[in-house]
């Protein structure tokens, strides 16, 4: 074979290798101090698995799944409490900020809330400690602070860790509301929008309700992770295996924490807040976990 026609062949095979290894190159180097957009699957521990879900295609996104079986021993759930007596019943806080000051071992942000707005880095609210009130209804150890406006969906979380949606208990021990609900009895929910990419939290069970799936997508940060669609969101839940599954508060507000190895919050996502990657929001509500050791 001529030495040219060696050299097309060459180019010819070799070129999309080294074209899909510079953007690999370029996509981790692009992660700066965010996490790796590296799949991963790690025990946290013997009751608590941590996935990190990644595509490349139809555009770069990356999910951050934790799975806790609520048979473990020692746990306890715990929707934030009320800070106020009057007026608007919580203070905002980061979602580390709320497993910090209660000794939890896994958070994540919850409902909507207001009063909210984000006009740019200097002029927004909440600012942490400021009041606000969750956009739904919410009760935090058989305390109910908000009424909410009976249209979002609800998880309900027992005394004795049931957790089950829209189906209201006699009596109400641990509520949070959510945006609206993605997985139905194992089925996508018709008519989710399947264009706006944003960042997402959401929560979902399996169908005995013993699998707990608390899921963010990283989004609004490209070449890392574009987000995810609300339809997008709900095949994930149902890839993993959700019965039933939620979307919470998602953009500027999707953050996921744990208790590091040090004892001091470690955050596993990419939370955009003011679209400044690792920057949290102070939020009203969110969902925490204590594992005993």
């Amino acid at each position: 074979m001529p030495a040219s026609r060696k050299r097309r062949v060459f180019w010819f095979v070799a070129a999309p290798i080294i074209l899909v290894l510079l953007v690999l190159i370029a996509y981790v180097v692009n992660a700066g101090g965010r996490p790796a957009p590296v799949p991963t699957k790690e025990n946290l521990s013997e009751w608590v698995t941590y996935r990190r879900i990644v595509r490349l295609l139809p555009r770069p996104m990356i999910a951050h799944v934790l799975i806790i079986d609520t048979r473990a021993k020692g746990l306890q759930f715990l929707i934030t409490p009320r800070d106020n007596a009057e007026g608007d019943p919580l203070d905002a806080r980061t979602t580390s900020r709320f497993l910090e000051d209660f000794g939890l071992t896994i958070a994540v942000n919850a409902d909507g809330f207001h009063p909210w707005w984000s006009r740019g880095p200097l002029d927004y609210y909440p600012h942490p400690g400021d009041p606000v009130t969750p956009n739904g209804y919410a009760a935090s150890r058989g305390d109910v602070y908000s009424e909410g406006n009976g249209v979002q969906p609800v998880l309900y979380i027992s005394r004795r860790n049931a957790l089950t949606f829209n189906d209201k208990p006699g009596n109400v021990f641990n509520a949070v509301s959510g945006d609206r609900m993605l997985v139905l009895k194992g089925s996508l929910v018709d008519g989710l929008d399947d264009s706006e990419l944003d960042p997402r939290t959401a929560v979902g069970i399996n169908k005995n309700g013993r699998w707990l799936y608390l899921v963010v997508v990283d989004g609004r940060q490209p070449f890392y992770s574009d987000g995810a669609t609300f339809a997008e969101l709900a095949e994930l839940f149902v890839d993993i295996g959700a019965y039933y599954a939620m979307a919470l508060d998602g953009g500027g507000s999707s953050t996921m924490v744990v208790r590091g190895e040090d004892g001091e919050p470690l955050i596993l996502n990419s939370p955009i807040d003011h679209y400044i990657p690792g920057t949290e929001r102070p939020v009203a509500n969110h969902i925490g976990i204590y594992l005993e050791e």
